[in-house]
């Protein structure tokens, strides 16, 4: 179990994973140039939750990370379409390169895309809003407040 922060009894990690894969096309100009087509981006996608719960728990607890997984799971259902649109202006993308190696560089560009969609990616699906008025609203747990209800009013004013 991971160290808790002020107030919490138990854990819920929340990892969402993204790989963008960029290929494309080298067009040589001469030795040293050459003209890269973005030709396709397949960015793979997963979420991995773990919850963690001390020995003899109360429901009250469990019931609170479940909500946390609830908003995770919520955000994750849009991931995809999220995916799809910042990948989306990358194909037809053109960039010229120059080297000594262009196959080198072409992939070196290839990379860089990828690095560059990921980030953008995991910039845009933040769920930490969501997750931090669950919190207040719940009182991490400490109140009596229904988790179901409070990570829906949660996300909905996150949004």
């Amino acid at each position: 179990m991971p160290a808790l922060g002020q107030g919490e009894e138990a854990e819920c990690d929340s990892n969402f994973i993204s790989d963008a894969n960029v290929g494309g096309r080298m067009q040589k100009i001469d030795s040293t140039s050459a003209t890269v087509t973005i030709s396709q981006v397949k960015v793979t996608l997963q979420l991995k939750i773990t919850i963690w719960v001390p020995n003899g728990a109360t429901q009250q607890v469990i019931e609170h990370e479940e909500g946390h997984r609830q908003i995770s799971e919520y955000y994750y259902q849009s991931a995809g379409r999220l995916a799809d649109e910042i990948a989306a202006p990358y194909i037809g993308r053109l960039i010229a390169i120059n080297g000594s190696d262009l196959n080198a560089e072409f992939r070196n560009v290839l990379l860089q895309m990828g690095k560059e969609i990921t980030a953008e990616y995991n910039n845009q699906l933040n769920p930490d809003a969501a997750q931090q008025r669950y919190d207040d609203l719940t009182d991490h747990s400490r109140n009596e407040r229904d988790s179901k209800d409070a990570a829906a009013q949660a996300i909905k004013e996150a949004l």
